[in-house]
């Protein structure tokens, strides 16, 4: 339940301070972006920052914010398949953006812990493509890259992809294709961004939460108060712990998944290897 009460806001007993109140664009020094394929495990690492009194968040990610000028993957079919062929020019038409006033209305939607927050955060998948634009627009701009076990993320489509018009091989496919893409698409933003990025693995993040923390606080060093072992909510139906979910969802996967999975995942081993994953067959 939210409240408004003068500058400030209150959701699930929380004080957090309304944006909209604060001139933020004095008060923000750094404007860090999470870019994550979807179903990658960002929502968690989105609530870890949100927690964080040195940080302005958003209730939703930034492309479905009211004011966002932009493509989302909101009502147009592609929610969770933006990076195959169907939609990938549809996201990376940069003439589709206005970030200026997208920047207006993130600063004014977003909340806080502390009115004296330093960092303004957020995340969308699609922000992949966005790279370039983001840093742009975005005064010392920075960038969390992440990246899942593809299997993983593929399962986690097909769950959640239900279309009576297509099969289950053809959700698969595509989600495949998708991922690679993504793929494809995050190594050349590590590449590019090395000096205004950082990048780990939904693995290290489970794995190594505290090497993580420390890693988060050397590249931005306000971010003094991260806490990685408090339960998320995620989707808004429940809270979740930090644990790695791979062999749960990779287990949902029939023998036929993985043999759809392996043709399109065949024709891009450079980027399994590149980011240390391996063929399961």
């Amino acid at each position: 339940m939210t409240v408004e009460v003068g500058g400030e806001v209150e959701l699930n007993n929380r004080k957090l301070y309304a944006g909209a109140l604060y001139n933020l664009d004095a008060l923000v020094k750094t404007n860090l972006f999470l870019i994550c394929p979807n179903n990658s495990g960002s929502t968690f690492l989105k609530g870890v920052l949100a927690n964080s009194k040195h940080t302005w968040n958003l209730k939703k990610e930034g492309q479905h914010m009211l004011g966002f000028q932009g493509v989302s993957t909101n009502g147009v079919g592609a929610e969770l398949l933006w990076a195959t062929d169907k939609w990938i020019k549809y996201f990376a038409d940069e003439s589709s953006y206005d970030w200026p006033v997208t920047k207006k209305a993130w600063y004014f939607t977003a909340t806080s812990l502390s009115p004296d927050a330093s960092i303004f955060f957020t995340k969308s998948p699609p922000a992949i493509l966005w790279v370039s634009q983001l840093k742009r627009y975005f005064e010392n701009s920075k960038f969390v890259f992440m990246v899942r076990n593809p299997y993983a993320v593929v399962e986690g489509i097909v769950r959640r992809k239900s279309d009576p018009s297509i099969t289950r091989e053809e959700i698969v496919s595509l989600a495949a294709k998708h991922i690679m893409r993504c793929f494809e698409l995050q190594r050349n933003n590590i590449e590019k961004y090395a000096q205004e990025g950082i990048f780990f693995t939904y693995e290290t993040l489970c794995a190594k939460p505290d090497l993580l923390v420390e890693q988060l606080k050397t590249f931005v060093p306000e971010l003094t108060d991260l806490k990685m072992n408090d339960a998320i909510p995620v989707k808004g139906m429940y809270c979740e712990a930090l644990r790695n979910m791979n062999e749960q969802q990779i287990d949902q996967l029939s023998r036929d998944d993985f043999k759809n999975i392996n043709r399109v995942f065949d024709q891009y081993e450079r980027h399994l290897s590149y980011f240390e994953y391996e063929r399961i067959s």
